[in-house]
């Protein structure tokens, strides 16, 4: 029977690894079918702000209550999962609290340590699920999240809570058999945990053989919902807890107001003052901005997939509080969903076959892009290091020089900054005549 478990264990650990993996490799091919663009300037830079961003999650502590209940189920994430690894080896070779012997009171330790955090973990889900669903924070509750976004965070708080009660109760189960003497329970006799010990006068009256069930059917499902989060996680926004550190690494670190110039343009430039340097062979028509995920850079794309979906960005958009259109988030959630749009297109097609969609126009409207005033208030807002206000940019680009799309007001302007050099309708050689009135 013994065997069977562990054949049975070993079987559902490498599926639930290889689909995760097949998911992660199309990921990857998603994000790397945007433009090249080098991220690996500066690595002291670069790994600083991984621990401070991704780690130290140092843009939550502007607000200190928030940041300290959200480190708690990053830190259970990161820290109680080491606990799984126990539980993988101890499913592989059939064998029962392996580190027991081999870390002695250090063992208590951790897993004392482990349900005191899992206790937080509880504790603040449900916080999480009371300021989502009765709170109601407006940020939650925004038209962006309606239908299977809502839903998804409130599924992953609950697997959360599910998770840890079940650790917590295969503890007390553990623990009381190995009071009783029953069977490889008392191999090894760890004592009362601080927090399931609190459960065990709940199952006092258990039968052996209930315990025993209770025991094995509480670390079952806890494996399993641990292999099906996994798996669920490309799914769902909670990918960035895996993205969250790449993205970190490759943040941008040039100051945010500064605009990449389009080498298209700096070329046409160029070449009008300085006709000898024009290429003998022409490179073709260049294009302007992004018209659809291709057109964006690979950092563009692993923003989308990082995106949190927590709101930060949209909040402090000063066009989305005036009641404007745009919304920063639905900025990065249309990017992700046109992506991944892409990428089955790919999968299904060997390659991409035009579906008559884009970005631009069928998932972000022209009314949301004028509506920016880029002032990066988005960007500073982001925890991970998101940029919307860069996609913004590459799209409206698009719509004004590939497609003439452009207000009569900004026109205006245009034609002043080619005459005059400046955005209003005076001469430069007049730019100077207040000074004499």
């Amino acid at each position: 029977m013994q065997y069977l478990q562990q054949i049975a264990f070993v079987l559902l650990a490498a599926a639930a690894i290889g689909f995760f993996s097949f998911k992660v490799k199309e990921i990857r091919r998603n994000i790397l079918l945007g433009k090249d663009e080098p991220y690996n300037d500066n690595p002291g830079a670069r790994w600083n702000n991984l621990l401070l961003l991704a780690f130290g999650q140092k843009k939550m502590f502007k607000n200190p209550l928030v940041a300290i209940m959200h480190f708690v189920i990053y830190a259970g994430f990161i820290i109680i999962n080491l606990e799984v690894l126990e539980i993988v080896l101890d499913g592989i070779f059939g064998t029962h609290r392996l580190f027991a012997p081999i870390l002695g009171g250090l063992y208590n330790f951790l897993i004392n340590s482990f349900e005191l955090l899992a206790l937080g973990v509880l504790i603040v889900c449900v916080v999480f699920l009371i300021r989502r669903n009765i709170l109601k924070i407006r940020r939650f509750i925004s038209r962006d999240l309606d239908g299977w976004p809502r839903s998804d965070a409130n599924y992953i708080l609950v697997t959360e809570i599910i998770l840890m009660s079940l650790f917590l109760i295969m503890n007390a189960a553990d623990t009381t058999l190995q009071e009783r003497g029953v069977g490889h329970f008392a191999d090894h006799l760890t004592g009362d945990f601080v927090v399931s010990g609190i459960l065990k006068p709940l199952i006092a009256g258990m039968s052996d053989s209930s315990l025993m069930a209770l025991e094995r059917g509480s670390w079952w499902l806890h494996i399993i919902g641990i292999f099906a989060f996994l798996n669920y996680l490309p799914w769902s926004k909670h990918l960035h807890i895996l993205l969250a550190f790449p993205n970190a690494y490759y943040a941008r670190l040039e100051p945010q107001g500064i605009m990449k110039n389009m080498p298209a343009i700096q070329n046409e430039v160029l070449y009008a003052m300085q006709p000898e340097l024009v290429p003998a062979e022409s490179v073709g028509e260049p294009s302007f901005g992004a018209k659809d995920v291709q057109d964006l850079s690979w950092r563009n794309l692993l923003d989308a997939y990082s995106c949190t979906e927590c709101g930060r960005c949209s909040e402090a958009c000063p066009a989305n509080i005036t009641g404007k259109l745009l919304s920063p988030r639905k900025i990065m959630m249309d990017t992700r969903d046109r992506l991944v749009e892409v990428g089955n297109n790919i999968r299904a097609n060997g390659s991409f076959q035009p579906d008559g969609k884009t970005l631009l126009h069928n998932y972000i409207s022209t009314e949301e892009l004028r509506a920016c005033t880029t002032c990066n208030a988005c960007v500073e807002a982001c925890p991970v290091s998101i940029s919307p206000l860069e996609i913004i940019l590459e799209l409206r680009r698009s719509l004004v020089m590939e497609e003439s799309n452009a207000p009569q007001e900004w026109n205006a302007m245009f034609s002043n900054v080619e005459n005059n050099f400046a955005p209003w309708k005076f001469s430069p050689d007049d730019r100077d005549a207040w000074v004499n009135s």
